[in-house]
């Protein structure tokens, strides 16, 4: 990451951190989670595709692994900083003016509910500049709407290098859009996390 002092800046004037992923983005997830220090004072959002109507152990392999409070969200649950909330399968995650988070059951996007574009582009409107996004591995386009929302809204927009990504396509489909800010290989992304 060479010492880019201005990724370093935005990120660390960030309120929010929001991760988007499908498909080969677990292990890089599982790791993030690890490294985020307790003082991070920022909220942490992940949404992540899953299976309709599979019940899953992610939240509980992640909580084992953290250092930070870690949940499903609820909808109407209060976002909170060091706090990371995993966004649940069957429903769109919406992030309100109010604070609070707001769970739709609308029709799935790119075969996916939750949707990243969904979430991404609630938080664009929330929080603006105030935001980091990270988009990792995936098979379809779904966060490239979402992250040039956000980048348009003065948030630092991140993707992972799709030549190290499992499935490129999703990343690639956000520096395709002109989206993305950084194109970051999965190290530098642990590097960021940690400064």
């Amino acid at each position: 990451m060479k010492a880019d002092k201005s990724l370093i800046d935005r990120w660390r004037r960030s309120e929010v951190l929001l991760f988007g992923g499908s498909a080969g983005a677990f292990k890089i997830l599982f790791k993030a989670v690890s490294i985020l220090p307790p003082g991070l004072n920022k909220a942490v959002v992940i949404v992540m595709h899953r299976k309709k109507n599979h019940q899953s152990e992610i939240e509980k392999m992640f909580s084992l692994n953290s250092r930070l409070p870690l949940k499903e969200i609820s909808d109407k649950d209060k976002i909170t900083p060091n706090a990371i909330y995993i966004a649940p399968a069957n429903y769109h995650t919406l992030i309100e003016k109010n604070g609070l988070f707001g769970l739709d059951v609308s029709e799935a996007m790119w075969y996916s509910k939750p949707s990243i574009d969904v979430t991404f582009e609630s938080a664009a409107d929330v929080y603006e500049g105030k935001a980091t996004a990270i988009l990792l591995s995936g098979a379809n386009p779904d966060g490239a709407r979402g992250m040039l929302r956000l980048k348009q809204a003065g948030a630092l927009t991140i993707a992972q290098n799709p030549e190290e990504a499992e499935l490129p396509e999703m990343p690639l489909a956000a520096i395709n859009a002109g989206a993305v800010d950084y194109i970051l290989n999965t190290d530098e992304i642990f590097e960021l996390l940690q400064s």
